[in-house]
């Protein structure tokens, strides 16, 4: 499992990439396939935080990006200070900017969860104190309650993001400057096992959604919406975005699909990086694109391409479950310690896939009603109590795996003690 880190350095499973030429759609589709599906026992667990930063007792200024690279110091991403050392922080954990300068901390994985506990809530207190002694703070919701989308970081992809996003609607600029997410990357899974695995990540995915889900105010005004992160995300190109499916050959699914995605960016020296409209990855290597920039695309291309896919779970060797919203800084173990409960046995993830059933594919209904939808705050409700019941394997001690229980069960039974 590898930790993702800031465009344009990102690469998610570029990291491998050659400059190898792919001669025809099977090559490419086999490479997808090789690198997106990596199969072994599961093993590691991981976690990608992002946050939205602001002026302590001042949340709706807005943010000077000298400011922030100040506070980070020698840990500011090179896409704010191409002359940083971009140092890790304390515990390992790369630090990387989204385009509005959220923060994320991208944890390398652990082998148990209490690991994974411990070096990032260190990690996270470095960077919560770096940002306090210049009179910062971490968000802690899943969208900038306070500020309207400002795009703070200059680089080629996010500039042509931004222009091929906006005919759609605020959507695009909307996820790109003002959202933050909690990632929760676990491993695929053996050959015979990791179809469920993909299956159930997915058929979790609209409860777990709503039971976390706190992105309902934004840029000073009620939405209405329980996860308007979630929305806006959606309101970008439903091909890059829309959730995947269950299939007895994810792997096969998955390759299609990528060859039949058009390009959001083409990377390149001395021009703007938009991509022509329509062109797929699987055009490109039929060599069907008029423009003469375009020489045959090799692995590295397609690596790159592969990180301008946003669905809910992102496959990369390892599978990213990306549809929670960012929880405050001292709640971020809770969704992820029940989501490691929840594929802890084989048998847990065939309970998830029945429980889950009735509510199978309803995330637009959990991201606008979130629990006060019936049918959802049902299935949730059985989801958590399960979840809860497996957290004795995640090798948290007794006191935490209590706190969590309690905590998550508060959301999904509607103590009056719950507050976000």
């Amino acid at each position: 499992m590898t930790a993702v880190h800031d465009f344009p350095e990102k690469s998610g499973s570029a990291s491998n990439a050659t400059a190898r030429v792919l001669a025809d759609r099977a090559a490419g589709e086999a490479y997808v396939a090789s690198v997106c599906f990596k199969h072994g026992p599961p093993r590691l667990l991981g976690v990608e935080l992002e946050y939205t930063v602001h002026y302590a007792g001042d949340p709706a200024r807005p943010l000077d990006p000298d400011d922030l690279a100040t506070a980070l110091g020698p840990h500011t991403p090179r896409t704010l200070r191409p002359e940083s050392p971009a140092s890790p922080l304390p515990g390992g954990s790369p630090l990387s900017l989204e385009p509005g300068c959220q923060v994320e901390i991208s944890a390398h994985p652990q082998t148990t969860l209490r690991e994974l506990d411990a070096v990032v809530s260190a990690d996270l207190a470095h960077l919560t104190a770096l940002l306090a002694g210049k009179g910062l703070v971490l968000g802690e919701s899943g969208i900038d309650e306070h500020r309207a989308p400002e795009r703070k970081l200059r680089t080629e992809r996010y500039a042509a993001m931004e222009r091929r996003f906006a005919p759609l609607g605020e959507g695009g600029i909307t996820m790109m400057c003002s959202t933050a997410g909690l990632q929760i990357c676990v491993d695929t899974g053996e050959a015979d096992a990791y179809a469920g695995r993909w299956a159930a990540v997915h058929a979790m995915g609209p409860p777990l959604l709503a039971t976390f889900a706190n992105s309902r105010f934004h840029a000073g005004r009620d939405t209405g919406f329980a996860s308007a992160r979630w929305l806006a995300v959606m309101g970008t190109e439903e091909t890059r975005v829309r959730p995947g499916a269950a299939s007895a050959d994810p792997a096969a699914s998955w390759a299609h699909r990528i060859l039949d995605t058009p390009l959001m960016v083409l990377p390149g020296d001395n021009r703007p990086w938009d991509a022509p409209d329509g062109l797929t990855f699987a055009d490109w290597i039929d060599g069907h694109g008029t423009d003469p920039l375009l020489s045959r695309p090799t692995e590295q291309d397609l690596a790159y391409h592969l990180t301008t896919m946003f669905t809910p779970v992102r496959p990369q060797g390892y599978l990213e479950v990306r549809y929670l919203d960012a929880q405050p800084a001292g709640q971020w173990l809770h969704p992820v310690a029940l989501v490691a409960g929840l594929l802890a046995r084989p048998s847990t993830v065939d309970k998830v896939l029945d429980i889950c059933a009735p509510v199978a594919n309803r995330w637009d209904t959990a991201a606008r009603a979130g629990l006060a939808d019936p049918a959802i705050a049902a299935v949730a409700a059985e989801v958590v109590d399960l979840g809860c019941a497996e957290l004795g394997v995640t090798g948290l001690s007794t006191a935490v795996v209590g706190e969590i229980s309690e905590s998550v069960q508060a959301r999904v039974h509607g103590s009056r003690s719950y507050q976000r």
